[in-house]
């Protein structure tokens, strides 16, 4: 563990006292989103110490060319940037002329942190000490609003302890930013226009290359002691900055306070010469309100959500914020009410990888969305790929891939493969299987088998034409081999037949022949549609049945496991437990060359595969490659824990099952790898929640039922979740001796509970 500043709380997350050296970590830690914009915990004041600054619209991005030594065919031009958009939160204050500014003040009396989880609102309290001898007690309240997803509000309140004083708000929307990450230095925006209507300012800009024109607004007003002050307010316009100066004589003991309302309208919701009006809407709006309702209607809006999504923990307060700060995170970033956006791998807490999404959708966040919220949701998710199908066959198109044969991409805005470490972009073909494993699950889950003639098939034909000419035939082995690939383990480059890649190719093969009987049964205009379409024809259907038939699986006659690669006991097998914590974590420690060359795995593996395929092998199996890879695993991905957690819970090892829980639920607030300044791991905290759900819960969907065999860690009291079944809503509370369900509906459900049939009436309590 790293760090241990974060204060247990059930419904918090709390910071005390004022460290320089944290305040990176905490502003990705308390970030705000409403799925529709986000933004880092940076201080609204001027702060002239180090600071990520990052605001960020959803679907917003930039085309950032490439930069690497040397160029290969198939490389992708750029890499999509999620983009530090204009600034609307600024808020520069001056008392008796000296700047408010946390890095230059004499003394910090006081400072605190607080994001309320429970109610979507983030508090910075301090008391300092200015170089002007002013003492000031200050307390800012901000949120974004997940009912107006286009608003944010802020109350920016001071008093004066020791003197009277003049204090000068100076509230701004400044679009001169850049982005941390910028590959070549570049401004990523294009300021258009500056303006001013009375009090309300508006910043539009437009994007270099995408032209997204997105238009930053604000409007303020100033309270003295509770009570409206209409003060006389000077305006600073600059080429890409404007700034509104209230000044006020404040005496000691009282309160002036400054409301703030802003941030962003564009063009993927607007026209563009609508924006400036749009933006008025906005704020008139919020004015109207006024902010004790807007932030009343925040509470409210949130109630609604924990409602569903809630995973109430008695008696272990870490583990309690933990799953909440990682619920709540998923919530902040993605809400499922727009089918073209979709879930980053760092939300709206920082820039590192880009991209919109990555295979950690389909792998392990579809399941979240699917269970708490509607199954609509979880459908726009999977429509979001169908919509890319295209953009992943011109993909495949380009490394040399024909027929409609479909590589998705690693990392993606729009659909084009915008990632460019070439042992990611061309071998970590893998994500391929994901987008099919989504599939099944949505259909086993809803039971929803139409989205496969409406959509799904078509990307399972795509995903099946590439396995088939991805894999080549071995003459001495007698079996189709896949060669020069990047499993799951990013610790090993440019492999052959990783087991994991090899298995999943087979599956997609098979589950897509399978689909495909189905569909020629059920559904016979979708599938001429559909076959005329693809020009699917039976010679080719009867490659596929050869390479799924004939697929190789290395597997070791020694160790009776299945070999993670061709190759990989001729590495030297050492188990971390020998490996100094010292040389840890070894992304950080070690070159990549000793990396490639050791045993060690950073993330579930051949696991990956026993998890995706856990009915496929028996629990003896799943033992014996747990007890010979888990050893080896440095879990130095987020995804890696989770994974870990549930098949721990699967083998009965609770202990073990837990420490891979808590490891995955605070692996933010804990700062496991030492990283979280560059953001949050937003994608594997919906591996926390199956963690839970999947791990201590044991949900399975087994021939359309949902079936539990569920487990208590030590030490914890109880633990409880809902979950959105085929419309009816189950409630799941486990104790140490009795587990309970509870229905909300008006049909009987029926379950199975550690593998025997049980049926659960509506509104009626079910103890076993």
């Amino acid at each position: 563990m790293n760090q241990d500043y974060i204060i247990p709380d059930n419904w918090s997350i709390l910071e005390e006292g004022f460290d320089a050296a944290r305040v990176e970590a905490s502003e990705s830690l308390f970030s705000l989103g409403n799925g529709a914009m986000g933004q880092r915990a940076n201080f609204e004041e001027n702060y002239s110490g180090s600071s990520f600054q990052g605001s960020y619209i959803a679907g917003v991005y930039y085309p950032d060319k490439t930069k690497v030594g040397w160029w290969k065919n198939g490389y992708p031009e750029y890499f999509a940037k999620v983009l530090n958009a204009p600034n609307w939160i600024g808020v520069n204050v001056y008392i008796n002329g000296e700047e408010l500014d946390l890095n230059t003040c004499k003394e910090i009396r006081y400072f605190r942190r607080e994001l309320n989880m429970k109610e979507g609102w983030y508090e910075r309290s301090f008391t300092a000490i200015l170089p002007n001898e002013v003492e000031v007690a200050v307390k800012v309240i901000r949120f974004l609003s997940l009912k107006r997803n286009e608003l944010g509000a802020i109350n920016f309140e001071i008093e004066l302890k020791n003197t009277d004083a003049n204090v000068i708000f100076e509230p701004y929307l400044d679009s001169g930013i850049t982005n941390e990450d910028a590959n070549w230095e570049e401004k990523f925006w294009e300021t258009l226009s500056v303006k001013s209507v009375e009090e309300q300012a508006f910043v539009t800009a437009k994007t270099l290359k995408t032209e997204f024109h997105a238009t930053a607004f604000m409007q303020s007003s100033l309270f003295k002691n509770g009570k409206v002050l209409n003060a006389a307010f000077e305006e600073k316009v600059h080429e890409d900055k404007i700034s509104f100066t209230y000044s006020s004589e404040v005496k000691k003991g009282d309160k002036i306070a400054l409301h703030k309302f802003g941030g962003y309208v564009t063009d993927m919701n607007h026209k563009r010469e609508n924006l400036i009006a749009a933006a008025q809407a906005v704020l008139e709006g919020a004015v109207s309100a006024g902010f004790e309702t807007l932030l009343q209607e925040q509470k409210d809006a949130w109630a609604g959500i924990w409602e569903m999504a809630d995973i109430a923990i008695e008696g272990d307060v870490k583990a309690q914020q933990g799953i909440r700060f990682n619920i709540f995170q998923l919530n902040q970033t993605y809400l499922g009410e727009d089918a073209r956006l979709n879930i980053g791998p760092k939300g709206f807490t920082g820039e590192k990888y880009g991209g919109s999404t990555y295979w950690d959708t389909e792998a392990y966040c579809i399941p979240f969305y699917m269970a708490t919220k509607n199954h609509e949701v979880a459908r726009n998710l999977l429509t979001y790929r169908y919509n890319h199908l295209d953009k992943a066959i011109e993909n495949a198109k380009k490394l040399g891939f024909s027929n409609g044969a479909a590589l998705y991409p690693m990392v993606t805005m729009n659909g084009e493969e915008s990632h460019n470490e070439w042992e990611i972009t061309f071998e970590e073909i893998h994500r391929n299987g994901a987008m099919v494993v989504a599939i099944k699950r949505y259909v086993e889950y809803t039971g929803d088998f139409s989205y496969v003639p409406e959509k799904g098939l078509e990307v399972m034909i795509a995903i099946a034409r590439f396995w088939q000419q991805r894999a080549n035939y071995s003459t001495k082995k007698d079996k189709f081999v896949i060669l020069g690939v990047t499993g799951p383990n990013e610790y090993e480059n440019n492999v052959n037949n990783n087991w994991y890649t090899n298995y999943i190719a087979k599956w997609c093969i098979d589950y897509c022949l399978a689909s495909l009987e189905k569909v020629e049964r059920e559904y016979d205009s979708d599938f001429k549609r559909i076959i005329e379409k693809t020009d699917l024809k039976e010679e080719e259907l009867a490659r596929w049945k050869e390479v799924s038939e004939k697929m190789y699986f290395p597997y070791s006659e020694e160790y009776k496991v299945f070999l993670q690669q061709d190759s990989f006991l001729d590495k030297e097998i050492i188990p971390v437990s020998e490996l100094s914590r010292a040389q840890r974590p070894i992304n950080q420690k070690w070159s990549w060359d000793r990396i490639l060359r050791s045993c060690y795995i950073k993330q579930a593996d051949v696991l990956q595969g026993f998890y995706f395929f856990e009915e496929h092998f028996s629990k003896e199996e799943l033992e014996k490659h747990f007890d010979f890879y888990e050893p080896l695993t440095v879990h130095e991905s987020s995804l890696s824990p989770c994974v870990h957690s549930i098949q721990a819970a699967a083998l009965g090892r609770m202990d073990q099952a837990y420490q891979f829980y808590l490891r995955t639920s605070r692996l933010d607030l804990d700062d496991y790898n030492n990283e979280v300044k560059e953001g949050c791991h937003i994608t594997s905290m919906a591996g926390t929640w199956m963690s839970i759900v999947e791990g201590f819960g044991g949900m399975r969907v087994i021939d359309g039922k949902l079936s539990f065999n569920p487990r208590i860690p030590e030490g914890w009291d109880s633990y409880s979740f809902k979950l959105n079944f085929r419309n009816q809503i189950l409630k799941i509370s486990v104790a140490p001796q009795k587990t309970s369900f509870s229905l909300e509906g008006t049909e009987p459900l029926e379950i199975l509970v550690n593998g025997k049939p049980v049926a659960v009436m509506p509104s009626v309590l079910l103890t076993v």
